[in-house]
C-alpha cells in the first residue's frame, strides 16, 4: 500500500470534495485550519464526483490544475486525487485507506455546514470520527440546520467541532453562475 503523507506527520487536514471549481473559501478554511489546529498540512482530495451532485462543470484534470494553482503560494496546503488509488469515491472509504497507511497520523476531516447538514447520508458517517475529527466551518444560511442536523445530534461532542470565523460568502455553484 502506498503511504501518501510523510512519516514526521503528526495532524493532517483533509478538505475533500470536486473543487469545481476551487475557491478562496476553500483556501480561506485551510489556512485557518492550519493556524487554529496546528496543523502540518491540509491535503485538497479533489475527487472526480461527489456521489450525491450531477456530473461536474469541469473535467477532473482541470480542477486539480486550478487548486494547484490557486494554492501555490501556500506550501502547506497539498493537492491530490485519491479515487483511483483507493478505488471509491466515499469519505469513509477514503478515511479508512488514509487512516490504514498512517496508523500514527491524527486526522481532520474539514467540512462547511452544507455537508454537516447531510452527513447521515454518506456511506458509513457514524464511523467517520473514529478515523478523523470533523471540523465543521460555517457557510452563509446553514448555521442553524448544521447545529440541528441529525450527524451534530448523535456525533458525541469529542468526535466534532466548529470552528467559527469571518467567512466571505462565495461557493462554487456562484461562481459557475458567472461563467
Amino acid at each position: 500500500m502506498k503511504k501518501i503523507f510523510k512519516k514526521n506527520y503528526k495532524k493532517i487536514g483533509l478538505l475533500g470534495g470536486t473543487f469545481d471549481p476551487p475557491h478562496l473559501g476553500h483556501l480561506q478554511i485551510s489556512k485557518i485550519a492550519l493556524k487554529k489546529l496546528k496543523l502540518d498540512f491540509v491535503f485538497w482530495l479533489v475527487t472526480k464526483k461527489n456521489p450525491f451532485k450531477k456530473k461536474p462543470y469541469l473535467s477532473i484534470s482541470k480542477r486539480i490544475k486550478l487548486s494547484k494553482k490557486i494554492t501555490k503560494k501556500t506550501r502547506k496546503i497539498k493537492i491530490q486525487h485519491l479515487d483511483e488509488l483507493v478505488k471509491s469515491k466515499n469519505t469513509y472509504d477514503l478515511l479508512s485507506f488514509l487512516k490504514k497507511n498512517n496508523k500514527k497520523i491524527k486526522l481532520f476531516f474539514l467540512m462547511g455546514e452544507d455537508n454537516m447538514i447531510y452527513l447521515h447520508k454518506w456511506k458509513n458517517w457514524q464511523k467517520i470520527p473514529r478515523l478523523a475529527k470533523i471540523v465543521v466551518f460555517p457557510r452563509t444560511g446553514y448555521s442553524t440546520k448544521a447545529v440541528k442536523s441529525i450527524a451534530a445530534k448523535r456525533f458525541n461532542k469529542n468526535d466534532w467541532q466548529y470552528i467559527n470565523f469571518k467567512k466571505i460568502n462565495i461557493s462554487s455553484s456562484l461562481i459557475r453562475k458567472f461563467w
